[in-house]
């Protein structure tokens, strides 16, 4: 008989697998079922804001494959259909069919994955759940949110949270034409910057027109006499809003597991070995958004919900459940994003997260060009680096600039998963012409100032 393989999950992890297993096994030898409760499967969330924003047509450009193509493909995905129990001591999951009146069944397996994603964090507060109040997840989300925005009763739009999602919303909202909101709590937006990098986005923000409100703690959200929305209330102000949009991240959706018995971290998500294999189980895969995965430099779990990763994840998964042998060994924690032309990344660790690690370090900011300085178009580009105090090792890099900033950032990615140090990194054979970048690549200026500062700090 062929084996049984049960996917939970239609999104990128979970379809990249039983695609991979589908390819390497076939329907006689394997057969596979995959349960996603949405309308939707293999879609690009990280699009949702483009869409929102009017940027892209959607929701149907930003899906990979459709349902109907999985099929094609000897797949059983099963839309609208939620799973709501693991049985791992009968080898079978529970499902409900969200389409016919709740009819629940059983389906066995023989081999298990998990990519259940995660969900937007909805903080328990007072009118948190209100009509108007929006979450920004699936592609089912971004159809809601464009129904409310086109049925707001005003033009103001309160974004709580100033992270990568609700950076992205305030501008997709200013696209729409909404007076924008942003309120956070921290000192500065982009928590996952270092304040005086942030400071630079808020900048940005402020010059396209979004009032950014920082060391705002919200307390809830007012509703009207039609129970919607109609404001956001913090410690120390009302925020009067038609729409309300949550951009404060996201945490893994393990619900399932948890009840099941299997394994989870500090932060919430599954964790696995290098295979993607539920720590303690010989059968049980999981990857995606609802796993935590090895720091590269800290050697430490953290949870990072990013589209990249799902797709390695479901790679490896589907090669491994099909027989083969595939590891994930971990990243270093590369993002990038924007606001209007602003182009926003990070890699390794912040400031933060080295003193937290226990590392000694020394941190070096410059400003230079996306091009040499002479060549029409050129901007400003921020760059900061940390290097480890006394070895040098590369510890982590955020860049602030205009066109051209943001994707310099994969140069660090490279180096730290290389384990590099600052002084080698300026040895790096960089592609150099003026309509690309100074003779010296910004990058290798603060690699170069990196490396004089530790050596100034060795001999302090």
């Amino acid at each position: 008989m062929a084996e049984r393989l049960v996917v939970v999950g239609g999104d990128a992890a979970g379809m990249s697998a039983a695609s991979q297993a589908r390819r390497l096994k076939g329907p006689d030898e394997l057969t596979i079922t995959a349960f996603e409760r949405g309308h939707f499967t293999s879609y690009s969330a990280c699009g949702i804001p483009y869409w929102v924003g009017g940027e892209v047509a959607g929701p149907d450009a930003l899906i990979a494959r459709t349902a109907k193509e999985h099929r094609a493909r000897d797949i059983d995905l099963r839309m609208r259909t939620e799973v709501t129990e693991l049985d791992l001591d009968r080898g079978r999951v529970r499902c409900r069919d969200l389409e016919d009146g709740g009819r629940e069944s059983w389906t066995g397996f023989d081999a298990l994955v998990l990519a259940t994603g995660a969900r937007p964090i909805r903080p328990p507060l007072e009118g948190i759940d209100a009509p108007g109040v929006y979450g920004v997840q699936t592609l089912d989300d971004g159809q809601a949110l464009l129904r409310g925005l086109q049925g707001a009763p005003g033009p103001r739009a309160v974004v709580i949270g100033a992270g990568y999602i609700g950076v992205e919303m305030a501008e997709a909202l200013i696209h729409r034409g909404f007076a924008v909101t942003v309120l956070d709590q921290a000192a500065q937006p982009m928590s996952t910057l270092d304040p005086d990098m942030g400071a630079l986005v808020r900048a940005a923000m402020c010059d396209m027109g979004v009032e950014v409100v920082t060391g705002a703690r919200v307390t809830g959200v007012l509703t009207g006499a039609d129970g919607r929305a109609r404001a956001v209330v913090t410690e120390d102000a009302e925020y009067p809003a038609d729409v309300v949009v949550l951009g404060l991240g996201v945490r893994p959706e393990t619900t399932l597991a948890e009840a099941a018995g299997l394994p989870l971290g500090a932060s919430g998500g599954l964790r696995t070995d290098l295979a993607l294999r539920v720590s303690g189980q010989d059968h049980i895969w999981a990857g995606g958004d609802c796993i935590e995965v090895r720091d590269l430099i800290t050697g430490e779990y953290r949870h990072i919900a990013l589209g990249t990763h799902a797709n390695k994840h479901g790679q490896i998964i589907g090669a491994n459940v099909a027989g083969g042998y595939a590891t994930f060994p971990g990243v270093v924690g590369t993002a990038v994003s924007k606001v209007c032309d602003l182009e926003i990344a990070r890699t390794g660790l912040l400031e933060s997260q080295a003193r937290a690690a226990g590392l000694r370090y020394v941190t070096v900011t410059i400003e230079s060009t996306s091009r040499a300085g002479y060549y029409p178009g050129a901007r400003p580009m921020h760059v900061k680096m940390l290097a480890e105090r006394r070895t040098g090792r590369l510890l982590g890099v955020q860049i602030v600039g205009r066109e051209g900033a943001g994707k310099r950032v994969d140069i660090a990615a490279v180096a730290l998963t290389a384990g590099m140090t600052v002084a080698q990194m300026t040895a790096l054979d960089l592609g150099y012409a003026p309509p690309f970048s100074p003779v010296w690549d910004p990058v290798l200026v603060a690699a170069r100032k990196a490396d004089a500062a530790v050596r100034a700090a060795g001999t302090a």
